[in-house]
């Protein structure tokens, strides 16, 4: 028998029917006319938007990093709750901007981008987060030849990384960013060739519960982006510290401090150095703030054991929750939490199951010798910290398979 992560706090049973925002589990599947379904709570999100802004300074802009969900109705209600959204393509640009996100509170990462992304979010007035001198220069002729002033910031693939991230951004060689001893120099060619230079993004790395970790490099970001604009002379007008909220996922995590990482942060600001004083801060969070607000539905179509073990099979699968199989940056495959939604609260049966869905592949494992309550056909298998990379960052097209349902509560 393996281990599986933790239960969220917020979820409660009643007749044993587990409850997503006051609703039965089944009931909102008949409502959405099938499963797999993925099910958001609108009140958690808002709740851990609460949290972040009862624990950081005041002044500090909360940013929301799109590919976490870019659930159309989550976006549309995410651009009332924080102060901008950070984008990594054209197609998340058009989704930022159909939301009614202002496009000056919008920034563009990533690598890669086509001349016909830099474009459009020229024209619309983005803030393009630039991650190499030829991405800066192609962006300035972009901007030239169609008449408009860029906003571009600087991505700096900073010298240290998030110590015990789940992915990191930053330090030793990357696609991410331009290194930090020639981030300054860029800066100043892109003042100088008259574009409206926004600031720094800092972005080391991601999935992190070690509250002393962030702390730790949020101080380093900050006095590496004042040593870089003492290098420009000139006064960044926003700094993003990046991200790296972590939320428990697996055996033995625990909720982030994120208390302690709000105090440290405002002694860090109130002491930062005079480059910076006119500065504005933000930090960008997906996961932190989407993560633990939904749940992956999905029904058991059969029950087979094999050479004495019990699989547990379903109509869902990595096809929609590729991270629940362990195969999304992760390197030792662990149990995400998992219950039968019907069966809410019930007692464990003593033999271990193992969760599989309907791709024909060894790798589509969403539960591994888990311990359940006794399993039948036409269960509903849930499965939490569904959130955030789930249907968007998984390989929905792969054999055929229709496409999940999603629901937004609240």
């Amino acid at each position: 028998m393996k281990p599986m992560g933790p239960i969220p706090s917020w979820a409660t049973g009643e007749e044993e029917m587990l409850l997503i925002g006051g609703c039965g589990a089944e009931s909102l599947v008949d409502e959405a006319g099938d499963t797999p379904l993925f099910v958001y709570d609108m009140d958690i999100v808002a709740a851990q938007v609460r949290r972040f802004r009862e624990a950081m300074p005041a002044a500090l802009h909360l940013h929301y990093a799109v590919k976490a969900n870019p659930y159309a109705p989550l976006l549309a209600r995410m651009a009332h709750q924080v102060d901008g959204f950070d984008i990594a393509s054209g197609g998340e640009l058009e989704m930022a901007l159909e939301s009614g996100m202002a496009p000056d509170r919008i920034s563009f990462a990533g690598p890669g981008k086509r001349n016909d992304e830099l474009s459009a979010a020229i024209f619309a007035g983005v803030t393009i987060n630039l991650e190499s001198e030829g991405e800066a220069r192609r962006a300035l002729a972009v901007a030239e030849a169609i008449g408009k002033t860029p906003r571009l910031a600087v991505r700096v693939n900073p010298d240290f990384d998030l110590k015990g991230s789940g992915m990191r951004m930053g330090g030793g060689a990357k696609p991410f960013g331009v290194d930090a001893d020639r981030a300054g120099a860029l800066a100043r060619m892109v003042i100088d060739a008259g574009a409206s230079w926004q600031g720094w993004h800092i972005f080391a790395g991601s999935q992190n519960l070690d509250a002393a970790a962030i702390i730790e490099t949020q101080a380093a970001t900050i006095a590496l982006a004042a040593r870089l604009s003492d290098e420009v002379g000139a006064t960044p007008p926003l700094v993003n510290l990046g991200g790296g909220f972590g939320i428990p996922y697996f055996p033995g995590d625990v909720p982030l401090d994120i208390r302690s990482i709000g105090m440290a942060l405002d002694t860090a600001l109130e002491e930062r150095p005079d480059i910076l004083r006119g500065s504005d801060f933000a930090i960008e969070l997906g996961r932190w703030l989407v993560g633990e607000a939904g749940v992956y539905l999905t029904r058991v179509i059969d029950v087979k054991v094999s050479q004495g073990e019990t699989f547990v099979v379903v109509d869902g699968g990595l096809h929609h929750q590729l991270a629940a199989s362990g195969n999304f940056g992760t390197v030792v495959r662990r149990n995400y939490p998992i219950a039968v939604a019907n069966r809410f609260g019930s007692q464990p049966i003593a033999d271990p199951v193992t969760v599989v869905g309907c791709l024909c592949t060894p790798i589509d494992r969403l539960g591994d010798k888990v311990a359940l309550p006794s399993v039948e056909e036409g269960d509903l298998i849930a499965i939490f910290q569904a959130g955030a990379y789930g249907a968007s960052a998984s390989p929905a097209a792969f054999l055929g398979h229709p496409a999940p349902r999603e629901v937004l509560l609240g």
